[in-house]
């Protein structure tokens, strides 16, 4: 899918959601100041978080997460590029390195699910939202989660302006959003931005970032080129997947013909649903684009939905031919080869799974499409076994020891495979044991 939900069902409030062009342009702004930071790149893993407040933090060491109201609130990737900046002062500072014991986890997909059922007890204030979405149900560390000092702001502050000017880039975007923040300093809790609670503002804060921008020789330095661009076509996708249609309309007018709100419009025409109307616009914008993999994706996304399957296999080869590394496409493109059901299609399908393993091994549906493709060509211990996996990723411990030993019955003994459902029946028991201790 081009976007799609990790839990629950399609726009659901504060689940995560996945996106390969917007997570890829998301790291391409971010990347320099992870570099300026001293920050591995490849060692940040970065979600979004589909809920429309201000909000942004980093968790469980180097994990940033940002949610899309803060995205689409923006004016211009400035803003962005410093809100992300600000962050990896966290992340470089080692602040909330380490995660409470009460949400640690097998596997990172579950641990990520249970940040954000916390992040969202916080941002409401209600205990019981976050254990509804957090596997597991660890709302009892919400007191203390998430919570920076204000020592660790102004450090993150400082780190973030020294980013900022490393890559030699304006702070002024940086303080546009601590104005906005300055702005909700007189409201009440009730109606001011997450971002407050979870990080402490004074106008002191502001004030030091303006007098960097009056002395920075970086200041008046504006976005490249591609940055906008970037940054353009991340906000028209996120009105079209998560906005109404006719909200994106509006947004986005017929009289608007640049790229992104032809792209939004072609969303929004999913949405309606209009398939012919939303596939004729997204065929013009890959004719003009040829080179673009999401474009492709786009197309291959679109023909699928509408039930055209073989006229999707194109679309998606050509996308994942132009984003090799990109595992989300590889794993659209495996289910589109699924759906023809056919023995040439599922051996494909097997091996593009295998490779989106490398990058996407955390995601359960990753593991539920290798489970049908290994079943389909025969391998039924594997496919029990891949089963197991999808069920740790999403906290079935009972589930999981059940597919861990049906896999022990057909695999061989001191394979690699053996030995992982081994693992998982161990892991299995004892997280069902904690979980009954909880109780």
């Amino acid at each position: 899918m081009v976007l799609s939900v990790v839990s629950g069902a399609h726009a659901q409030k504060r689940s995560l959601i996945r996106d390969a062009e917007i997570e890829a342009s998301i790291r391409d702004l971010a990347t320099p100041l992870f570099q300026a930071a001293g920050v591995n790149p490849e060692a940040v893993s970065i979600y979004l978080i589909n809920d429309d407040q201000l909000n942004a933090f980093v968790a469980g060491g180097q994990n940033l997460f940002l949610n899309t109201g803060l995205i689409m609130a923006m004016r211009s990737p400035l803003e962005l590029i410093g809100v992300i900046a600000h962050e990896t002062g966290h992340i470089a500072g080692g602040h909330l390195a380490r995660t409470s014991d009460a949400i640690a986890s097998a596997s990172n997909a579950a641990l990520v699910s249970a940040i954000v059922g916390i992040a969202t007890a916080v941002a409401t204030g209600r205990g019981d939202a976050g254990a509804a979405i957090a596997i597991g149900g660890q709302s009892a560390a919400v007191r203390s989660f998430l919570q920076y000092s204000r020592a660790q702001e102004s450090a993150a502050d400082q780190a973030a302006l020294s980013y900022l000017d490393a890559t030699q880039q304006s702070a002024r975007g940086l303080a546009r959003f601590f104005e906005e923040l300055a702005s909700q300093e007189l409201l009440s809790a009730s109606r001011q931005s997450p971002y407050m609670s979870t990080h402490p503002f004074t106008r002191d804060r502001l004030n030091t970032v303006e007098a960097h921008v009056a002395s920075s020789k970086y200041s008046d330095q504006t976005a490249s080129p591609e940055q906008v661009a970037e940054f353009n076509r991340i906000v028209a996708k996120l009105h079209g997947f998560i906005r109404s249609p006719s909200q994106t309309f509006r947004k986005y007018p017929e009289t608007d013909t640049s790229l992104p709100a032809r792209l939004a419009r072609a969303i929004a025409y999913r949405e309606v649903p209009d398939y012919p109307k939303a596939i004729a616009l997204t065929r013009e914008m890959v004719a003009e684009n040829p080179s673009d993999p999401y474009m492709h994706e786009l197309e291959g996304q679109l023909l699928f939905e509408s039930g055209q399957i073989d006229a999707a296999v194109a679309p998606m080869k050509k996308a994942q031919q132009l984003a090799p590394q990109a595992g989300l496409i590889e794993i659209s493109l495996a289910q589109v080869l699924l759906a023809r059901n056919d023995p040439a299609s599922d051996r494909e399908a097997l091996d593009h799974l295998q490779t989106a393993r490398r990058t996407e091994g955390d995601s359960p549906f990753l593991w539920r499409q290798l489970a049908t493709a290994q079943g389909r060509l025969g391998d039924i211990g594997n496919a029990a076994l891949s089963l197991a996996e999808e069920a740790v990723r999403q906290s079935r411990w009972e589930d999981a020891e059940i597919q861990s030993k049906r896999a022990q019955t057909m695999l061989k003994p001191g394979t690699p495979s053996m030995l992982r459902a081994l693992d998982i029946e161990e892991l299995a028991k004892r997280e069902r044991a904690a979980d009954k201790r909880k109780k």
